[in-house]
């Protein structure tokens, strides 16, 4: 099956064709992957199952995706490529089937700490791909998936196992060996512990070499003495002297041959101690790593033990910081409640204050309080009318005749005021509405206005005079306008008489 080849297709579509699993599956990118024994795999569980696959070097070896594969299948197709070292899941948390998969396989797991992106999946694979120059055509998403899983893993180890490159150059390992300490690494042994255990089954299988081709030569040596006193045997005439001959033969070839066996036995007797030697360590071993995981057993369930009372008292410190917070919230609230009637009681008393000031000014006979609207809106109106209760008879200052129209003039003239008194012109529609109710408009600049606190005051003959003045000026106004209405009326009758023809 070839790159440029849809892999998405049913596993017993493959089984039930003439091929053998191998030779279906086998998508690599690397023709040598028997020799990889050691592998990493990325897996993308569901429907359609994605597997990658790397060797410890990062090259791909093979991508693939398939519908309905069961487990079994899967792990079928994954050992034809080596042993699985890691599991990869490009998704966090690890799904279960990923987990199952790598129990079954004997495999470390490995995902990512939060959850990969789309683009930073498509970004992982597009540079790795680009940097190893590979020719590799990816189908789907969980080709991509599978992949960005293998690749995040093989990231994830990729400078300790450049380290072990690094340690080993010199060193002219094989590629297996290479692969078998970087494994062991991605297990856990410490690089230094790793390449010398390595070395030292080099060194073992080299003694055991050495021993077979020894007892090769003693074979080959026994032949030939052999085969040498035959010849010579032939050779001599005389029995006597023959027979002389081969004893003679037979005890140098002998001692010849007792001689390399020593060698032999001394060699295996160094081998037979070396093996004890190696078998002592790993019993020691095997006692200190026994020890090792009770010691970590006791330490896991003391870890256990304070976890669960730390989630205890954390759940504890929850509930009542919860219930503190809930306290902290109604204290505030009550705070904000109280300081609002506090600054209410404020504006109140204060507003008490001026209207018994107020008060005291109406029962004077001098001067006569007048009450301030600020704006002359419905809204300033609203404001001034319930906190000096403006009343029928009151005075009213306009600090400002912005905004009034008839309206607004009609919500005061219904009060029945005195009088209005403004700082600058009322428009045309609200004068009009004071002069017909006959409110009184006095400009502040006639009268000797004195503020105290939130109101004014003026001198009850001042403003008696201004009034006076304004009816008159009011007075003598509609007099005019009745005038002028009459001699209005008397034009037209004259005008109406001059066209009416005569009898």
């Amino acid at each position: 099956m070839n790159l440029n080849q849809k892999k998405v297709i049913s596993f017993n579509q493959v089984k039930n064709s003439d091929n053998s699993l191998e030779s279906n599956y086998n998508a690599s990118l690397n023709p040598s992957y028997k020799n990889n024994p050691w592998i990493i795999v990325g897996f993308d569980p569901g429907v359609t199952v994605g597997i990658a696959i790397l060797d410890l070097s990062g090259n791909i070896i093979s991508l693939a995706s398939f519908k309905e594969i069961s487990r079994a299948e899967v792990i079928n197709y994954i050992i034809t490529y080596g042993k699985a070292i890691i599991i990869a899941s490009d998704v966090y948390p690890t799904p279960k089937s990923v987990k199952k998969l790598a129990t079954a396989l004997n495999s470390k797991i490995y995902s990512p700490s939060k959850l990969l992106t789309v683009e930073s999946k498509k970004e992982l694979v597009d540079s790795f791909i680009q940097l190893n120059s590979s020719e590799i055509l990816i189908e789907n998403a969980h080709e991509r998936d599978a992949l960005a899983a293998a690749i995040k893993t093989y990231k994830h180890y990729e400078k300790k196992l450049e380290q072990i490159e690094k340690k080993t150059r010199g060193l002219d390992l094989p590629q297996e060996k290479m692969d078998h300490i970087k494994s062991m690494v991605i297990m856990g042994t410490p690089i230094s512990k790793a390449i010398n255990r390595v070395l030292k089954d080099i060194d073992d299988l080299n003694i055991l070499e050495e021993e077979k081709k020894v007892q090769k030569e003693d074979l080959d040596y026994g032949e030939r003495i052999k085969n040498k006193n035959i010849v010579n045997s032939l050779e001599k005439k005389s029995f006597l002297s023959s027979s002389s001959a081969i004893r003679k033969s037979e005890e140098n070839g002998d001692s010849e041959i007792i001689i390399r066996l020593k060698k032999r036995i001394k060699a295996q007797e160094k081998q037979i101690k070396k093996q004890e030697e190696i078998i002592k360590t790993l019993k020691d071993e095997n006692k200190t790593s026994r020890s090792q995981i009770k010691k970590n057993q006791n330490e896991l369930s003391k870890i256990k033990s304070k976890m669960e009372k730390l989630h205890y008292e954390y759940s504890k410190d929850i509930l009542l910081k919860k219930e503190l917070s809930s306290k902290v919230e109604l204290i505030k609230k009550l705070i904000n409640q109280y300081n609002r009637e506090k600054t209410r009681r404020r504006k109140l008393e204060e507003n008490l204050q001026s209207l018994q000031k107020i008060k005291d000014m109406e029962i004077s006979k001098n001067s006569l309080p007048v009450k301030i609207v600020k704006s002359f809106t419905k809204e300033g109106i609203k404001e001034a009318s319930d906190y000096w209760k403006i009343k029928k008879r009151d005075i009213v200052l306009l600090t400002s005749s912005k905004g009034g129209g008839s309206s607004t003039a009609a919500l005061l003239a219904d009060i029945g005021l005195k009088a209005v008194i403004t700082f600058a012109k009322m428009s045309h529609p609200a004068r009009e509405v004071f002069e017909r109710e006959n409110i009184p408009i006095i400009n502040a600049d006639k009268l000797e206005l004195k503020l105290v606190d939130e109101f004014a005051i003026v001198k009850d003959e001042t403003l008696k005079n201004e009034i006076e003045k304004w009816n008159r000026k009011i007075k003598e106004q509609r007099t005019k306008e009745k005038e002028k209405i009459l001699l209005t009326v008397i034009d037209e009758y004259r005008a109406k008489r001059k066209r009416k023809p005569s009898d």
